[in-house]
């Protein structure tokens, strides 16, 4: 099993950074995909970013791309999502999510992860 925690999630203004953090505990050595993902209410959950741990390479949703970055600290066993300019419609419940293998390359569907953190609330008033 694995364990993720986030955090890192709060109220900022419009414009602002903010870095969310996304530990990771348990047989971490079966992960090869960890990712981020957000969902407002009503509305479906959405692909931000994905990083393969090994190689570091990333990938990101159109929407974000030039904003968020996706980055991990393998020595911590920690994603990070740093998010930049952020806009009142960022406001979402953000989650972290990692996978085996067992989904698509790039991991942009929920259903691409294994286990999933708890989210952590980001709001962003304007």
């Amino acid at each position: 099993q694995v364990q993720l925690v986030e955090s890192g999630g709060t109220l900022v203004q419009a414009g602002d950074s903010l870095r969310l953090s996304c530990a990771a505990s348990g047989r971490t050595l079966s992960t090869h995909l960890m990712g981020w993902f957000r969902q407002a209410p009503g509305k479906e959950r959405e692909f931000l970013a994905t990083i393969r741990w090994t190689t570091g390479e990333t990938y990101y949703a159109d929407s974000v791309k030039g904003r968020f970055t996706i980055s991990r600290d393998s020595a911590k066993n920690t994603a990070y999502l740093q998010m930049s300019s952020l806009k009142p419609e960022d406001t979402a419940v953000y989650y972290c999510a990692g996978g085996g293998g067992r989904g698509s390359y790039y991991g942009t569907r929920p259903l691409d992860y294994d286990y999933w953190g708890q989210g952590t609330q980001v709001t962003v008033s304007s």
